[in-house]
């Protein structure tokens, strides 16, 4: 969420070109790697028996390596916590990774469109493809994307994934189902903590500046106040009205918020304006990412968030 300034009509631009010059790019390389590897097979040798997964964002692919354990080899596209997913744009490395996957899993709803594109440049009618979206039934332009913040739904999400892994590779079967069984178990925690949230704080105020933790909010049953028209142009990278900062700003001046959850993967000039207004008029922050943290399970991130708000809805 990046403002453009002088230079943002040149960007509009070029980036077009760039995708086009990327794509091109993307499909010989893939031509010159199918004689060797087809897309969707697995490896010879010793090797044989690891199944190539590719998610395009490290959240899912934390799951499905604790779902799987070492009968999965897991590359995740976007797994840097300190760049901005709705700006990212796939090189060779990752379009050799899906050519060779055996099964693919992505979130859907416009997030990682460009799955699509690094799907159709090696098609595969062998490779299994996994969209959250569609398991969860979520779809629309307004849907919001952040679907892995939705801790009542994380079961089933584990388990399509379980399921989608079976059937590449059947063998393994008894495998996968433990790594469900000890995955959903795994999620107590994170669960009594949004029925605590629940308990106590439900109705609370609060606004975010984007709707990343929206499913945690709504599980809590807490309400997110933020006019739609600033937090969707923060999400889309446009700037929002001065009416509409004018009115996120005033849910803190005039405390009529009890949190700020902010952002803090995608920092903007007026996300950090909103962020320095809380501040001052002592309203709590709590910091949320879209991207899971290298140093955490999936688990202890959400956990981690879920406890940070309960002790600022606590202040």
């Amino acid at each position: 969420m990046i403002s453009g300034g002088l230079h943002e009509p040149m960007r509009m631009i070029i980036v077009p070109f760039m995708k086009r010059t990327l794509l091109t790019g993307l499909a010989t390389t893939l031509l010159l790697a199918a004689g060797s590897a087809p897309a969707g097979s697995a490896p010879a040798g010793a090797e044989s028996a690891t199944l190539n997964v590719v998610t395009a964002e490290s959240v899912y692919g934390n799951i499905v390596s604790q779902l799987g354990g070492s009968h999965v080899s897991v590359t995740s596209i976007l797994s840097d916590p300190n760049a901005d997913p709705h700006l990212y744009e796939p090189g060779t490395s990752n379009a050799l990774a899906v050519a060779k996957a055996n099964v693919v899993i992505q979130n859907g709803l416009g997030y990682d469109s460009f799955m699509s594109r690094l799907e159709s440049a090696s098609p595969n009618s062998h490779r299994n493809v996994l969209t959250i979206a569609d398991v969860l039934g979520i779809h629309g332009n307004d849907a919001n994307p952040h679907l892995w913040y939705d801790v009542p739904a994380l079961s089933q999400i584990a388990g399509a994934i379980a399921r989608a892994l079976e059937r590449a590779d059947p063998a393994n079967t008894a495998g996968y189902r433990q790594g469900l069984a000890r995955f959903v178990a795994s999620l107590s925690p994170l669960r009594r903590e949004v029925a605590a949230l629940k308990r106590r704080f439900a109705g609370d105020p609060v606004a975010y500046t984007e709707p990343v933790p929206g499913y945690l909010l709504a599980a809590a049953d807490i309400r997110n106040v933020a006019p739609e028209s600033f937090t969707r142009a923060i999400e889309d990278g446009s700037e929002p009205s001065p009416a509409a900062v004018a009115q996120m700003t005033g849910l803190a001046t005039g405390h009529k918020i009890k949190v700020l959850l902010y952002n803090s993967q995608t920092v903007s000039p007026i996300t950090a304006r909103i962020r320095s207004a809380a501040q001052k008029a002592g309203i709590p922050i709590v910091g949320v990412t879209e991207t899971l943290p290298p140093s955490q399970t999936f688990q202890q991130w959400q956990l981690a968030q879920a406890t940070a708000l309960y002790a600022a809805l606590a202040r």
